[in-house]
């Protein structure tokens, strides 16, 4: 049964970095495209972060690009996400997202069908 597990999450100052951690199984990792979300409350679900299968090409959302990084390590089924420069508009529940039969990344909330069960992160001021 594929899975996503998130990690990472907490609580960290304006200004401040953070970084995420999911670690996938069950699931041919090695050629799947995998995504980050975040929603925060009362707001709908937003692409964040999205990495092909070998780790060449990225795609970022407007409001973080230039501030985060994601990032893959496929010999330890593991996609990364570091934050950098937080503000408080980046608070919110982070979620890490595939689709398990595409190469690409889902950077559509529809096309996602695989998810992590999410980690808080909260930026205080």
């Amino acid at each position: 049964q594929a899975q996503l597990v998130e990690s990472g999450g907490g609580v960290v100052q304006v200004g401040g970095s953070l970084r995420l951690s999911c670690a996938a199984s069950g699931l041919n990792f090695n050629s799947v495209g995998m995504a980050w979300f975040r929603q925060a409350p009362v707001k709908e679900r937003e692409f964040v972060a999205a990495l092909t299968w070998n780790g060449v090409t990225a795609e970022y959302g407007d409001s973080v690009a230039g501030r985060f990084t994601i990032t893959r390590y496929n010999p330890k089924n593991a996609v990364y996400h570091q934050m950098n420069n937080l503000t408080l508009e980046d608070t919110a529940v982070y979620y890490c997202a595939a689709d398990p039969a595409s190469f690409r990344p889902c950077i559509r909330r529809t096309e996602c069908n695989l998810w992590g069960q999410g980690t808080q992160v909260t930026v205080a001021s």
